[in-house]
């Protein structure tokens, strides 16, 4: 087999003694679990008992201080197999490619997701180096293998000798049958939750899935060490991302990317230490592929935490991106104490219609009590039809992210610091996210792959003007976005569009009505819903015509501007009702969600 180290290498690694010679191969094994927060024993939780967590932390190492850098499921994974930000692969957009079930089905666009093969992602590199390649069970991820990533669901199938690497999926916070333990009467919700029984018992059962997680963990250890390769293997243990609760997932306050990372190391190595510094989930693959002795490829971006040379982070990032039908742009860096968001769709509320969320009884609840009038202005902010551009917290005074410095004027110098770095990280990474959805997957088309399209040309021009672009808009500098208009880039006249409408910006109008004429849709999309915010509703006639677009993704937008605009599409609701047979599910749902409204 070639590229196994010895247990000799992996000492020095981790900077621990070396006790004997072992020249045993490394096996790898990764724990993934979903939808669920650092609530277990030894993070602090004293509601419910996970012993085997708690004793794989006593045996390895605990980061304190961990986070994915993207709060939803399938972004997360493609980023954690890749090694690399969601938004450098072009993978940062919820579930774009799946073919069948949920999302996907964007058929003419399957080119745009095939990873390319210059990008060889971390089991593709453990199968060339002779490990036995296992899955149980899901991948979820926003990409298209160019070859097959797994050998099987289970890795006891192995022949003996052979080294594994092992993925396992537990289904963590969306298990809510498990048996109760947690007593709803105890829990202690966050601040920014109305105290409700209804959510204190979700929380319970939420509380229940980590007993029933942590039983599933220690049967997988259990098997390990039966079968022997316990004393060979690494062992990780994290979440995809926060709990599913309305600030969680989906979004970048602490509650939705901070994540429980647990590492046991062969013949428990490093035994009991806590990592207080910043890690991020990408840096679980670069760490793997280095103590199994394989080269870590250049466009893995993620770190090896455990080298002897290891400089820790100053900054981790995140990002969210579309979930679903929901269409929304956010960034955030994190230092050890302060957290700089930005929301670069400041124009609609946080929590927008999502029938993933809207379908859970606590957002029942929560939108419920809210047009009661039942919640403080903490809790009631997700629901302002606007929020801030920017977002500020010092995590050591106020952890619940409830008070916003990004307007105090004794933090404006930390504001501007936390900003310059986010914009040039966006840069160096070439960071898609700004690039409009539609007019992104023709350029992934038309270069192959959306990760080739942004590898060889410098598009950190691109990256800043968009943002200055949006900057205007919330500063409602009409000349600037009059000037930008003129721009031959798409995607800054996209913009352009939305802030003209959204501002109503005087001799707007002339400027929209050309960009009606437009050659790529999605800014005639942008251009008709801003005219249509003018009063000028004839332009709903246009979103129509671009539902069934061949990009589903158009189709897709057309109908969010729709449903944006309110009632007035309900002159046009047979071809909107027409949609819920669309190919695409998130078109579909934005259809059925307008065609139930007005019936």
């Amino acid at each position: 087999m070639k590229h196994i180290l010895s247990l000799i290498a992996l000492f020095s690694l981790v900077c621990v003694p070396v006790l004997a010679v072992d020249r045993t191969p490394m096996n790898i094994v990764w724990i993934v679990i979903e939808d669920a927060s650092p609530h277990v024993g030894c993070y602090g939780e004293t509601l419910i008992k996970t012993p085997h967590i708690d004793r794989m932390a006593r045996e390895g190492i605990r980061c304190s201080n961990a986070f994915v850098t993207a709060p939803v499921c399938s972004s997360s994974r493609s980023a954690m197999v890749s090694g690399m930000y969601q938004s450098t692969l072009g993978v940062h957009n919820h579930r774009s490619q799946t073919s069948s079930g949920k999302g996907g089905g964007n058929a003419d666009y399957y080119d745009s997701y095939k990873v390319p093969k210059s990008v060889k992602l971390i089991p593709e590199l453990f199968r060339d180096a002779g490990y036995y390649v296992t899955n149980k069970s899901k991948t979820d991820y926003n990409f298209i293998p160019t070859s097959k990533l797994y050998h099987g669901n289970d890795w006891k199938k192995a022949p003996a000798g052979q080294p594994i690497f092992a993925q396992f999926q537990l289904s963590g916070g969306k298990n809510r049958k498990a048996k109760g333990h947690a007593d709803p009467a105890k829990v202690v919700l966050p601040p920014y939750y109305p105290d409700h029984p209804v959510l204190r018992q979700d929380w319970a059962k939420y509380l229940d899935s980590w007993v029933k997680t942590d039983e599933e963990v220690g049967q997988i250890l259990a098997d390990l060490k039966k079968g022997g390769r316990l004393d060979s293997t690494a062992v990780f243990l994290w979440t995809d991302h926060g709990v599913s609760h309305l600030r969680g997932k989906q979004f970048l306050y602490e509650e939705g990317i901070r994540v429980p990372m647990i590492i046991r190391l062969p013949k428990k190595q490093s035994a009991g230490t806590v990592r207080d510094d910043l890690v991020e989930h990408i840096d679980v693959a670069a760490c793997s592929l280095k103590l199994a002795g394989i080269k870590i490829p250049g466009n893995v971006q993620g770190r090896d935490l455990l080298a002897s040379d290891y400089k820790t982070r100053k900054f981790v990032f995140a990002g969210r991106d579309r979930c679903d039908e929901t269409v929304d742009i956010l960034r955030c860096v994190r230092d050890s104490r302060y957290k700089y968001v930005r929301n670069f769709m400041s124009h609609v509320p946080h929590a927008q219609p999502s029938q993933y969320k809207d379908g859970k009884k606590i957002m029942q609840v929560i939108r419920g009590l809210h047009k009661e009038g039942k919640l403080n202005e903490q809790q009631s902010r997700p629901f302002a039809p606007r929020r801030p551009p920017e977002e500020l917290y010092d995590l050591k005074s106020d952890p619940h992210e409830l008070v916003n410095l990004a307007q105090a004027p004794k933090s404006q110098e930390r504001l501007v610091a936390m900003r310059k770095v986010l914009y040039q990280r966006m840069t160096e990474t070439r960071d898609m996210g700004l690039i409009p959805e539609p007019i992104l997957e023709d350029v992934g088309r038309k270069a192959g792959n959306k990760y080739l399209a942004f590898l060889d040309n410098d598009h950190s021009g691109q990256t800043l003007r968009l943002i200055e672009v949006i900057t205007a808009g919330e500063a409602n500098e009409g000349a600037k976005l009059l000037a930008f208009a003129k721009s031959p880039d798409p995607s800054t006249r996209y913009w352009v569009a939305v802030w003209l409408g959204v501002n109503q910006t005087a001799g707007g109008k002339a400027t929209l009505l050309k960009l009606t004429s437009a050659p790529v849709p999605a800014v005639r999309i942008a251009a008709a819903q801003a005219l249509c915010k003018f009063g000028e509703l004839g332009q709903l006639k246009l979103l129509v015509e671009h539902i069934n677009d061949p990009n589903l993704l158009v189709g897709m937008f057309a109908l969010r501007a729709i449903e944006e605009l309110g009632d007035a599409g309900k002159a046009h609701r047979e071809a909107i009702a027409a949609a819920q047979k669309s190919k695409y599910e998130f078109s579909r749902r934005i259809a059925r969600r307008l065609t139930a409204k007005w019936r």
